[in-house]
């Protein structure tokens, strides 16, 4: 499209405009996701974590001549060749032009919502309609006011359908996301908890959903969920045609049984289809996608025959333990050179290891690549450090010539990858494993990763930085921030977790002990870090790992000053001095001040980085008067301290809740811990966090057990009804603490909140999932978002901080970024 035709869409207040007549190809929010420099437009976004408008210059430098903005900054005096577009609101620009861009074409355009599912049915509907049709869809999960937009834009006469996801957590979200789309098919998945506590009730949140279908011809649904039914006959409803699936009474009745191979037979509309999955999820979600396929013009034995090549697909790119040391990059989901860009930016912020391999498949998605894409594709590698590459599929076998890579390694399919890939010499290292659908590179995965348990503890990445940033924007621009990750980040982990805190610029990071200090520095993390529990006999160590202790009396003083007299190629070596204004834990008192400051003053090696208190009682409003007087002695205290020396030391009490509740008392420097984590004991700001930790697993076996029977150990629980069993494989060797048996904890299957019945086992609990149609195979989660680590730390009389730490190491952590 050309830029005059852009203007004319989105109608900027002022353009100045440095290279008319530019041909717009790309749109871009994201400066890390241009792959097309000369071709791009760039929106200039504003949100809670950043500001597009800083990345102008960046961007000018790398080619990009086009911007979308709503403020000019004097950086921008040297961009003299671009075009610059003034408007109000930088989304609404995007999402008109992308409004105008829909209403060129006339193909089918299939539009996909509910709670659960939505970029599952997407990914599987396009992966069989691509045997047909050239398909357009959603990449990743771009459902959003934001991924929407860029989503339609990738429209074109080249397509025959196309496929959009859209997902909305607010009341009136709907509305313009109907508008960019504008379906003619629409598909309404499964209906869950997630977001409820933003609508006024179920119902509200089923009929804003329910907006983006106004003006299909026709509304695939499962009949199974009752207040979609009861919303659907309301008379603005009247006018949609609808397909529905499930009950006697649907336009397709379904009943599922197991088939002999493994896997379910679904009977819809008279034909038995195999598939091969038992989880009643991917059940739900597959049945969507046949009955649209059947309304396309797909016959049921062309549907039959390409079931059984779909797989379980991982939604966002994971972070897990390799064998033999290395990690483990999961992006399988898709490939294209977006991804493939968003995916390469992402590993640059993982410094752990030295040596980076790249895994790839043919680009099967995008079509055949020219010679000229393959070398602009090796110049991205080496520019990323990529150090290894191992490529699958005939279009890269046919073009090895072109690349110039350290260790390059060539295979014909999949299989023949895997069949050498024991032979493989991986250590040490990360690893990117990025392929097209029908690779099936999920075994690839599965072949490098180093242990499977059932078990898993999923960190959610992109909620970490959220919650960082959430609590960043309530403090002064000036204030520096701690992230404390000691105790391997409270359970979820230590270097791939730190490296997102990295990413977003931290200030310092805390520590508990030296070898968890040496452990990140040993994993390339750069970033200064605190040893808050410093011990003499590792000052040496921590002189030589860059690591900064915490010196709380005359006695470490002495010992450090010792150590330091051993190192005279240290000039100045950074210290964190600890006051105690109260806790009465550790620290100097108000009367050792005077000698500390002549200590100090003595060794000009001895550097005050900064100077702290730790409040007792932050938390709790009945403790206010004494948080106060902590504040106070604390700054009547470093008043002294600070006075004695000619350079800045920083000065720090607030943890958490203190951040929180006394913003007053910033200081220069807040230590943000629990909160980070998305846990807190403030009810208020719990509602805040975005939640990090997902404690999951799945149904192992499920029992019908009569009235008067017991479960478990000792007997201790009896059934007073016929009761339906679900047993799942996580135990108190994960770390579930058995003060959660016995109804006392609960568990999400289904989205609903299911006891926890019986004494929990070493390996393995039991669950009463009576009234539900639950399948072995389907997903619990544990702890998560609508069953909290605050909610159950609760429930078990502990705190939040103990009930994250108990999990074991058993059980594998895996990292999700979005």
């Amino acid at each position: 499209m050309q830029l005059a035709e852009i203007i004319m869409f989105i109608n900027p207040e002022e353009t100045i405009l440095g290279t008319p007549g530019c041909q717009i190809t790309e749109l871009a929010i994201d400066s890390r996701k241009v792959t097309d420099a000369e071709h791009t437009l760039f929106f200039a976004i504003e949100t809670e974590k950043n500001d597009g408008h800083l990345y102008v210059p960046e961007l000018y430098q790398l080619g990009v001549r086009n911007f979308v903005i709503t403020k000019v900054m004097e950086s921008y005096s040297e961009c003299t060749a671009a075009n610059f577009l003034f408007v109000g609101d930088s989304v609404e620009a995007l999402q008109r032009l992308a409004m105008k861009h829909r209403q060129r074409f006339h193909y089918p355009v299939i539009g996909i919502t509910g709670s659960n599912g939505k970029t599952i049915v997407k990914e599987w509907l396009s992966s069989i309609l691509d045997d047909k049709y050239k398909v357009v869809k959603s990449p990743d999960s771009y459902n959003s006011r934001l991924g929407v937009p860029l989503s339609v834009w990738k429209m074109s006469d080249r397509h025959d359908i196309a496929v959009f996801e859209a997902g909305i957590s607010r009341p009136n979200e709907m509305r313009v996301l109907a508008d960019i789309i504008n379906p003619t098919i629409g598909i309404l998945t499964n209906i869950g908890a997630a977001h409820g506590q933003f609508f006024q009730s179920n119902i509200r949140k089923i009929i804003e959903k329910l907006k983006l279908f106004q003006n299909v011809e026709v509304l695939i649904y499962h009949d199974d969920n009752e207040e979609v039914n009861m919303v659907l006959q309301l008379p603005e409803y009247a006018h949609l045609r609808r397909i529905s699936w499930g009950s006697a009474d649907s336009t397709y009745p379904v009943s599922m049984r197991p088939a002999e191979t493994g896997g379910t037979v679904i009977t819809l509309g008279g034909f038995d289809y195999t598939v091969p999955f038992i989880d009643s999820a991917s059940l739900e979600n597959v049945t969507h996608v046949m009955v649209t396929l059947l309304h396309v013009g797909f016959t049921p034995e062309e549907i039959n025959s390409r079931l059984g090549r779909l797989t379980h697909i991982s939604m966002r790119l994971e972070i897990m333990e390799g064998r033999n040391h290395s990690v483990l990059v999961n992006d399988t989901y898709s490939l294209d050179t977006n991804s493939l860009s968003a995916a390469l930016n992402f590993l640059d912020t993982q410094t752990q290891m030295g040596k980076k391999t790249l895994i790839i498949s043919d680009f099967e998605q995008v079509g055949k690549l020219t010679e000229e894409d393959f070398r602009r594709l090796n110049a991205q590698l080496k520019r990323h450090g990529i150090s290894r590459l191992v490529a699958v599929g005939s279009s890269f076998e046919g073009h090895k010539g072109v690349f110039d890579i350290g260790e390059q390694l060539f295979f014909r399919d999949t299989d023949d990858l895997l069949s050498r890939l024991p032979d493989l010499p991986i250590s040490y290292e990360i690893i990117l494993v990025k392929g097209a659908r029908n690779f099936h590179f999920e075994r690839v995965v599965k072949a490098l990763q180093h242990k499977t348990h059932l078990t898993i503890m999923q960190v959610n990445l992109p909620a970490l930085a959220y919650n960082l940033n959430f609590h960043r924007n309530r403090l002064r621009p000036d204030t520096k921030m701690v992230a404390m990750v000691k105790a391997s980040s409270y359970g979820l982990g230590d270097v791939e977790l730190v490296n997102t805190l990295v990413s977003q610029n931290i200030d310092y990071l805390a520590v508990a002990y030296t070898d968890e200090g040496v452990r990140l520095r040993k994993r390339r993390i750069d970033t200064p870090i605190i040893v808050l529990g410093a011990e003499a006999h590792s000052f040496e160590v921590m002189v030589n790992h860059r690591l900064e202790p915490e010196i709380f009396n005359f006695y470490y003083l002495q010992q450090l000053e010792e150590v330091l007299a051993r190192h005279p190629e240290i000039p100045q070596f950074n210290i964190h001095v600890k006051m105690d204004t109260g806790m009465h834990r550790l620290g100097f008192d108000l009367d050792d001040i005077p000698r500390l400051i002549d200590t100090v003053k003595r060794n000009p090696k001895l550097h005050i980085a900064s100077v702290f208190s730790h409040l007792a009682a932050a938390e709790d409003p009945t403790e206010d008067a004494f948080t106060r007087r902590q504040i106070a002695l604390f700054g009547r205290m470093t008043d002294q301290l600070c006075a004695a020396f000619d350079y800045k030391i920083l000065r720090h009490i607030l943890n958490s809740a203190g951040i929180t509740r006394f913003p007053e008392a910033q200081f220069d420097m807040v230590r943000l811990g629990i909160q980070l984590y998305g846990c807190s004991e403030i009810p208020e700001v719990i509602a805040k966090l975005h939640n990090v930790v997902t404690l999951k697993t799945v149904i192992t076996q499920i029992k019908n057990i009569p009235a008067g029977e017991t479960i478990g150990y000792n007997r201790s629980w009896r059934l007073r009804r016929d009761t339906q069993v679900a047993i799942i494989p996580i135990g108190y060797a994960d770390g579930y603490p058995r003060e959660l048996c016995n109804g006392r904890g609960t568990v999400l299957v289904q989205g609903q909140k299911v006891p926890v019945i019986g004494k929990i086992c070493m390996d393995m609990c039991m669950l009463d999932i009576t009234g539900l149609r639950v399948h072995e195979g389907d997903e619990v989660i544990v702890y998560g978002e609508g069953n909290t680590v605050s909610e159950m730390a609760e429930a078990a009389g502990l705190i939040s901080y103990e009930l994250m730490t108990r999990i074991s190491q058993r059980v594998p952590r895996v990292y999700v970024q979005e």
